[in-house]
C-alpha cells in the first residue's frame, strides 16, 4: 500500500527545527496579519492637523465660539484674582454695565453711526481713486515705474503727523476727519490693488493678445474679471485699516464718535469706557468682516466648491 506523499517543506530540517512556511503556496506564518490590514489598522491624522483639509461647519463654529470666549475667561479669571485694581483691569461685567449705560444714557447708537459713517466715507473715497490706479500701475509698467515708488514713500508716513496740515488745508468739520481716514487707507489700498493685479497669469493675458485684444480689452475682459476675486479681500483687509485710523481722525475737533469717546475716557482714567469702545469698534469691524466674506462667497461661488 503506497503512503501518501509529503511535500518537501513540511519535512522536518536536519536539526530538528521546524520548516519554513512555503511562501509559494500562499500561505503565512500563524498570528501574523496581512499587510492589508496593518495599513488600515494605521491611525490616520485628525483632519484638524491636515494642512488646507476641509473641516465641517459645525466644528468650524466650535472652534471659533472657543477662540472669541477663551480670552474672556481669561479676562474674568484675571480681573477676580489677579491682584489688579479695577481701575486698570476692570472686569468683563463692569465693561458690559459701562456699555449698557452708554446705550441708553449717552446716546451709544449715534457715536456709533457717525463713526460708522466717517469710517466708510473715507474708505468709499480711498476705493473709488485706489481700485482704477492700482489696476493701471498693475497694468503698465510704464505706470507702475511713474507712481509705485511716490505711493511707497508716502506709504510710510504715519497718518497722524498729517493732522495739522489737514487742518490747515481742510478745517476742522467732517471732512477733515474723513481726509484723515482717507490719507491712512489709499496708498495701502492702492499698492494692494497693483499687485493683485499682478498676479494675474500672463497665460490668460498672452491668450487674449493672440486672439486679437486690444488694451481696453484685456483691462475690462481679461485682467480686471481675473483679479476680482483677490481685489474683494483686498478691499475687506483695507476695510480694517480704515476703522484703526477711526481713534486717529477722532482726534481732530471732535465731539461725537467712538473714538472720541475712547479718548474722552482716557483723560479722566475711565478704563471701563476705553474697554467698552474696543470692543464695540471689534464688533462692528467683524461684523463687516463676515459680511465682506459673505459677498465674496456669493459673487464666487465656484472659488468654495469642493474637490
Amino acid at each position: 500500500m503506497t503512503q501518501p506523499l509529503v511535500p518537501t517543506a513540511a519535512l522536518p530540517s536536519s536539526d530538528g527545527r521546524a520548516p519554513a512556511p512555503n511562501r509559494a503556496s500562499g500561505t503565512r506564518a500563524p498570528g501574523k496579519a496581512p499587510a492589508s490590514k496593518l495599513l488600515k489598522s494605521v491611525q490616520r491624522p485628525s483632519r484638524l492637523w491636515t494642512v488646507r483639509a476641509a473641516i465641517s461647519r459645525r466644528t468650524y463654529w466650535v472652534l471659533a465660539l472657543t477662540g472669541l470666549i477663551t480670552p474672556l475667561v481669561l479676562w474674568a479669571m484675571l480681573s477676580a484674582w489677579g491682584g489688579m485694581d479695577s481701575t486698570f483691569l476692570p472686569a468683563p461685567l463692569q465693561v458690559l454695565q459701562k456699555a449698557w449705560f452708554w446705550a441708553t444714557e449717552n446716546d451709544l447708537l449715534g457715536d456709533a453711526g457717525i463713526s460708522i459713517y466717517r469710517v466708510v466715507t473715507g474708505f468709499l473715497l480711498s476705493a473709488v481713486i485706489a481700485l482704477p490706479l492700482g489696476l493701471l500701475i498693475g497694468s503698465y509698467r510704464s505706470v507702475q515705474a511713474l507712481l509705485e515708488p511716490l505711493t511707497d514713500f508716502i506709504r510710510y508716513m504715519p497718518a497722524v503727523a498729517f493732522i495739522p496740515l489737514v487742518m490747515i488745508w481742510v478745517g476742522i468739520d467732517e471732512s477733515a476727519k474723513i481726509a484723515i481716514i482717507f490719507i491712512g487707507t489709499f496708498f495701502q489700498m492702492v499698492l494692494m490693488v497693483a499687485e493683485d493685479v499682478r498676479r494675474v497669469p500672463a497665460a490668460q493675458v498672452e491668450a487674449a493678445q493672440t486672439m486679437g485684444a486690444n488694451r481696453r480689452e484685456l483691462i475690462e475682459k481679461v485682467i480686471f474679471p481675473s483679479a476680482k476675486p483677490a481685489l474683494l479681500d483686498t478691499l475687506r483687509i483695507t476695510m480694517g485699516w480704515a476703522w484703526t485710523y477711526l481713534v486717529v481722525a477722532e482726534l481732530v475737533a471732535a465731539n461725537s464718535g467712538l473714538g472720541y469717546a475712547i479718548l474722552r475716557a482716557q483723560r479722566f482714567l475711565q478704563t471701563d469706557t476705553i474697554f467698552a469702545g474696543i470692543i464695540i469698534i471689534g464688533l462692528i469691524g467683524l461684523i463687516t468682516d463676515q459680511l465682506f466674506r459673505w459677498g465674496h462667497r456669493r459673487a464666487f461661488p465656484w472659488l468654495y466648491l469642493k474637490g
